[in-house]
């Protein structure tokens, strides 16, 4: 399995490629620019599975729409924000003069609950990592040592919990609880910025003092 980091979008939303040697692959948060990720696609002959969000804040889908319209391939989202996708007041586009509003109207499949999930040929441990948002979901390939997080974990950071629905003390707990049991080799493939590794995190990240 290989990860490519493809940033999108005025934010540079993180979006990860997750791809086989079978040319089959999933994408995770495609937060713009969808018109760019189908022609990446393409031209590295890549059959799309799946787009995986770890979240649906605006930065995180506003790609999908796009995407969509090239390739019919299903969206998963938490179900407690299936709602998010089509309201800009709640995913956030609203909020944000000069930001496009994003709403996507097509069928989604909704994820809940903790475990095992398979998309495709890939196979991920899900965790329900709410606070950031309240349907945020992390990934964990155990084999590869990363964990794709959305916004829930950054390098030396945290996400923030001032948006519909965030808790900071519920995403302390979320990081405490599920990520920081991660190896601490484990590559946290975050939405913004840099990646990490659990280890770096638990020694110096100064949100996470004290757990």
């Amino acid at each position: 399995m290989q990860v490519t980091r493809i940033p999108l979008g005025p934010l540079q939303t993180n979006g990860f490629l997750v791809h086989n040697e079978k040319n089959d692959a999933v994408f995770f948060d495609p937060g713009s620019d969808g018109e760019k990720v189908v022609s990446f696609l393409k031209e590295n002959d890549l059959n799309l599975k799946a787009i995986i969000l770890t979240h649906a804040h605006f930065d995180h889908i506003g790609g999908v729409e796009a995407i969509r319209s090239e390739l019919d391939v299903p969206v998963y989202v938490h179900e407690k924000e299936e709602e998010w996708l089509r309201d800009p007041a709640l995913n956030g586009s609203s909020r944000f003069p000069g930001i496009p509003l994003v709403q996507f109207a097509g069928v989604v499949e909704t994820l809940r609950g903790e475990g095992k999930v398979t998309f495709g040929s890939f196979v991920f441990q899900m965790f329900e990592t709410p606070g950031h948002s309240p349907g945020s979901l992390s990934f964990y390939a155990a084999e590869q040592n990363v964990v794709f997080s959305g916004d829930v974990l950054f390098q030396g950071g945290i996400g923030r919990t001032d948006l519909p629905g965030g808790d900071q003390e519920t995403l302390l707990a979320s990081i405490h609880n599920k990520l920081l049991d991660l190896p601490d080799e484990t590559v946290v493939a975050n939405g913004h910025g840099p990646e990490t590794t659990i280890g770096a995190e638990k020694e110096s990240n100064p949100f996470l003092n004290g757990f």
